[in-house]
Parts: C-alpha cells; sequence; structure tokens
C-alpha cells in the first residue's frame, strides 16, 4: 500500500493530506473485493486487481471524485493502455533489459518506479545473487517519492545479494538531491566521468 501510494502522487501530481486516506481505504477494498486481504494475502488462484478495479472503488467513495478524475487518464483516456493490464513479463535468466525510452517524458518516472517496485519484490522473494543497473536514474531522482524509493532500494540492497549501479549524465542530479547524496555516500565505488564545467564546484564539494 505505501509503495503504491507513492506510485500514485507521481501519477497524480499531488495527493492532498484528505486525499491520501480515501487512497489508502481505496487499494484495501480493491484488494479485498479480490480476495486479497491483511488475514489472507495468498494471491494462488486469485484475479489481481488493474487500475480499473481501484478507478470502480474510488468512484462510490466520499471525496473521491476529484481523484478518480485524475485516475481516468490512466485507465480510459490517454495513457490507459499502459497502466491497467496485468504484469506481463517474467524476471527470468540472463540479461534483462527495461526500456522507457520511447515513453513521454512525464510517464518515464512512473514506468521506472513500477519496474523497479516489481524487480524489488523479485528481488526479496529469492535469495540470488543479481546486479540492477539504473540508467538515467534523474529520472526518478527528481520525485520526492521516487527518490526516497531507489534510496530504501539502495540502501537495503546488499542485505538480498543485489548490487545496484545508478548511473547519470550530471553528478548534480545527484549531489543536489538529498536521496541522491545518500545513494552516493551507501555506493563503494563512485566513477566521475567528463562533466561540464559549471558542475566543478559541486564535484570538488
Amino acid at each position: 500500500i505505501i509503495n503504491l501510494i507513492g506510485l500514485f502522487k507521481l501519477m497524480l501530481g499531488k495527493v492532498t493530506a484528505t486525499e491520501e486516506p480515501i487512497l489508502e481505504k481505496a487499494i484495501v477494498i480493491t484488494y479485498s473485493l479480490k480476495g486479497i486481504t491483511f488475514e489472507d494475502d495468498d494471491i494462488i488462484g486469485k484475479d489481481i486487481p488493474v487500475m480499473s478495479d481501484l478507478l470502480s472503488v474510488v468512484e462510490t467513495m466520499e471525496g473521491g471524485n476529484e481523484i478518480a478524475q485524475r485516475l481516468e487518464k490512466y485507465v480510459s483516456g490517454v495513457f490507459g493502455g499502459l497502466f491497467t493490464h496485468p504484469t506481463n513479463v517474467s524476471l527470468g535468466e540472463g540479461l534483462q533489459v527495461y526500456s522507457v525510452r520511447d515513453l513521454d517524458e512525464q510517464l518515464r518516472p512512473i514506468a521506472m518506479y513500477i519496474i523497479l517496485s516489481y524487480i524489488w519484490n523479485v528481488v526479496r522473494s529469492s535469495n540470488r545473487k543479481r546486479i540492477l543497473v539504473v540508467d538515467e536514474a534523474w529520472n526518478i531522482m527528481q520525485y520526492e517519492d521516487s527518490g526516497k524509493f531507489l534510496h530504501g532500494l539502495v540502501k537495503r540492497a546488499r542485505k538480498y545479494h543485489l548490487g545496484v549501479t545508478t548511473i547519470t549524465q550530471d553528478v548534480e542530479d545527484f549531489v543536489n538531491n538529498d536521496h541522491g547524496k545518500a545513494i552516493v555516500t551507501n555506493s563503494s565505488l563512485q566513477i566521475l566521468l567528463k562533466q561540464s564545467p559549471a558542475s566543478i564546484d559541486a564535484m570538488q564539494n
């Protein structure tokens, strides 16, 4: 639920203190309608809810109209094809690349958040050595909730035998951001290639 709230903060632009509990309750109801509850979270043989299921619940809730209007574009609007279907990929053997290159710029942080959440869930459920490389990490670092998520992942990765490499073109993307600075601090190796002259002061610090 916490991860989904972080995702919706990215999708909806801003979630107010009044809207957050509505979203939390809607998520719980959406899962419970599929038989997934705090008491029984086994998903075997059960349908996994998708965004359209959540929208149907939010529309019926008091105070949920505005949230529903903002969610609608991810269900039946311009971005509907991306976000309202079950996951159809599997993190199997060998090298896997998830490309967000062709996505609209405003969708990239959302997609990266979803992909990283999926990978993180898989990593924690099986004890294997893996390496995760996050290119263009600035996409996810520019927002508080997604930056916080990546920071948390990097901090806890070793415990799950996961090595994490974050890549960005401009070092300022990281050192001018609290979560980015923490990621750099937690990295056992930092490699600085050619930077713009404007970044020299930040690099020196």
